[in-house]
């Protein structure tokens, strides 16, 4: 159902396009039409960067996850997700030196890495794109990877983010630690930088020790923009405070409106105004000429996910070990742990999905593939789908969309060439790119310098 807009209301949509491997979908690399080794493929990678970039969407990000995937090989050896893939930093400096206006976001992760040096690496990104990095900061919810940074386990939802809160403060106090100004670079005096202007952080804290300052100068966006997905009460939290784009993942509109509702709600607290964050809720779009073509194509899809590589993934979200368990009957009662110490939003969702009717296996992961965890997957033409982002978008729930692509390439091209030109005809995105950075594509203002 469409929703009229106010005569006063010029808002435009957030559009962001979240790329994984050669699509989100367990059964992606399957597709006929995707490139075997896509995942892997520059040439791949900066085609999908240019169409998106012709579509003006606000930003291309690339998640990331520090472990290959673990558990039962029956199920791990059929699926392309996180078993070998680029390193996302590495990429995005790459596509930064062949693409013009798309903001360029990648995800680090505050447990497994130091802030000096991801502040560098941000910060070199900024410079190299001319103003269009964003950063995404995760708390690294995958367990097996405490291994690969010799812990022999991972540390508690909890702790994970307080070191988080840290991590950003040093972060940005990093990226503030020269003025705009600082490099004055005088020939004729022989001064390079103007000292009064460069400011050590002596930072002391829980986790960290970091003198400073930052060896790269100022980001020409002032810092990199903040990207966080706050679902838990802690991430909820952090958002509020820190981040200038939240990814959320709600099932319905109701709760998105709630989240949304609630999420602005608490920025006063922390000096901060509404506008100064965006949220963009995950939505899946599987994109067909006529909706019964897209309902088609989609069960073709659906029907190639392997009940191994099913059982595989919900065993990672609900932290259980599903192995032989039948597939078209329920999970039994009592299997599952009580609470989550991993993504505990995904877990909590799909424990209430499970909660209101009785859904087999098979169901479960069928609705998992679908949409990863959000369950709100939309399958249709370009009108079905421009209607349910509309009416999201106009009813308040949301500020846009963090477009997950099922399949790639084909799933990015018939977003961009059917969804996009829908949204542009009703007034809801852009025709065109109005400013050269990240902050522009976004309406975020440039941060000033903070002090003490």
């Amino acid at each position: 159902m469409r929703r009229a807009r106010s005569m006063n209301d010029s808002r435009m949509m957030n559009l962001g396009v979240l790329i994984s491997d050669v699509g989100v979908h367990p059964a992606a690399w399957l597709d006929p039409n995707s490139p075997l080794g896509g995942e892997i493929s520059f040439p791949f990678y900066l085609k999908l960067a240019r169409l998106a970039e012709a579509g003006k969407l606000d930003f291309f990000f690339v998640a990331d996850t520090l472990a290959s995937r673990a558990g039962d090989m029956a199920g791990v050896t059929r699926q392309c997700a996180y078993t070998g893939h680029f390193e996302p930093l590495t990429l995005m400096a790459a596509l930064a030196a062949a693409t013009q206006h798309i903001g360029l976001a990648a995800t680090i992760s505050s447990t497994y890495s130091e802030p000096y040096n991801a502040a560098r690496m941000f910060a070199s990104l900024d410079h190299i794109s001319g103003g269009r990095a964003g950063w995404n900061v995760v708390t690294t919810a995958y367990a097996p990877a405490a291994a690969n940074f010799g812990r022999d386990m991972q540390d508690d939802h909890a702790l994970r983010y307080r070191r988080a809160n840290e991590f950003v403060d040093v972060m940005n106090g990093l990226w503030d630690s020269w003025d705009d100004d600082a490099f004055i670079r005088d020939r004729a005096s022989g001064i390079h930088f103007d000292p009064a202007k460069r400011h050590p952080l002596e930072h002391k804290g829980e986790f960290y020790r970091v003198k400073g300052p930052l060896n790269v100068p100022r980001p020409p966006q002032g810092r990199p923009v903040a990207i966080s997905a706050g679902g838990s009460e802690p991430g909820k939290e952090l958002a509020a405070r820190t981040s200038e784009v939240v990814f959320s993942v709600d099932r319905d509109l109701p709760s998105a409106r709630a989240y949304y509702q609630d999420l602005k709600g608490r920025m006063a607290k922390h000096g901060r105004a509404p506008h100064e964050l965006a949220v963009m809720t995950a939505l899946n779009p599987f994109v067909g000429e006529t909706d019964e073509q897209a309902q088609e194509a989609f069960a073709e899809l659906q029907g190639r996910i392997h009940p191994d590589v099913g059982r595989a993934i919900l065993s990672v979200d609900l932290e259980v070990d599903l192995r032989g368990l039948p597939v078209d009957e329920p999970i039994p009662d009592g299997m599952l742990p009580a609470r989550a110490n991993a993504t505990t939003s995904y877990f909590d969702m799909m424990r209430q999905a499970m909660g209101e009717k009785t859904l087999t296996v098979r169901q479960l992961y069928e609705a998992v593939a679908a949409s990863r965890g959000g369950m709100n997957a939309v399958v249709g033409s370009a009108r079905t789908i421009a209607d349910r982002m509309e009416e999201w978008f106009c009813d308040g729930a949301t500020d846009g969309f963090m477009v997950r692509i099922s399949h790639l390439p084909d799933g990015l091209d018939r977003f961009v060439s059917l969804v996009v030109p829908e949204l542009q005809r009703r007034g809801l995105f852009r025709k065109d790119y109005a400013g050269t950075t990240l902050r522009d594509h976004l309406g975020l203002a440039r941060p000033q310098p903070r002090r003490g």
